[in-house]
């Protein structure tokens, strides 16, 4: 029985590695409208959060790890520490953005538009445009008018405290990280931590370790749960474990721009 198990999991990493090889095979823009959505949108209203199969390409975390350096690239710093915000640091891209980054947030927003439209009707809030486009310039007309996308560094001991990412009065309830690093390879530790914050009741935690070219998208302030007496919103809030070793860039990619 213990050798069955073991050929069945070898065999479905087969498959999976083989689903991921032919998923960056096709152009970026082909790759996200090729992810399952159907199974995404139901994790991410069961559990508020959902992983994708490897998106980037090595080549392509490593093209954006590269931008890290280039100060042109970028509108400010963060140092974590210097605003208790846990240890390591971020870089805000400047506009405009990357072609890479750009693409990716456009076309994420694109599907994950419905989800947030499904959950603002939920909790009775205001739908959200069906294009990025549009958002962004409601976001601009209300003086949100910053970027938002980010390449996040972490070296061993660094961790990033739980929180959301809210920078005015507009802001998206998605967003997405992407590793750019490779676990286990350049960095050990280092989960992805998501708390909901449940009314009445205890928090409930997940760490998820993500493999280098996975996304994992989630909710960044609330989102519906249905209770007994309908829905009610739950808060959400989201950081990074303690590196153990190593060192690991995310590539963050936040819908709404800042003040």
């Amino acid at each position: 029985m213990e050798m069955a198990h073991t050929a069945l999991k070898g065999e479905a990493r087969c498959q999976e590695r083989a689903r991921s090889s032919d998923l960056l095979a096709q152009p970026l823009a082909s790759r996200v409208a090729a992810l399952d959505w159907t199974a995404l949108s139901e994790g991410l209203d069961a559990r508020g959060c959902a992983t994708t199969e490897r998106l980037l390409s090595p080549e392509e975390c490593r093209e954006v790890i590269s931008l890290y350096g280039r100060a042109e690239r970028f509108r400010s710093k963060i140092v974590m520490a210097r605003h208790n915000f846990g240890s390591g640091e971020y870089q805000y891209f400047a506009y405009p953005l990357p072609r890479l980054v750009a693409s990716l947030r456009r076309r994420f927003y694109q599907r994950l538009a419905p989800v947030a439209n499904r959950w603002a009707s939920a909790l009775g809030g205001t739908p959200y445009p069906a294009d990025l486009k549009t958002f962004l310039e409601t976001c601009h007309a209300r003086g949100q008018a910053r970027p938002t996308p980010l390449i996040l560094r972490y070296e061993t001991g660094d961790f990033n405290c739980l929180h959301q990412d809210l920078y005015g009065e507009i802001a998206f309830p998605l967003q997405v990280a992407i590793c750019l690093s490779r676990k286990d390879v350049d960095f050990t530790g280092g989960e992805f931590l998501l708390v909901e914050q449940r009314p009445r009741a205890q928090s409930r935690g997940e760490a998820i370790a993500l493999e280098q070219g996975q996304a994992i998208i989630f909710a960044n302030r609330y989102r519906p749960v249905a209770g007994k007496r309908g829905t009610f919103r739950t808060a959400m809030r989201h950081g990074v474990s303690r590196l153990h070793s190593g060192e690991r860039f995310t590539l963050g990619l936040i819908f709404h721009d800042a003040q």
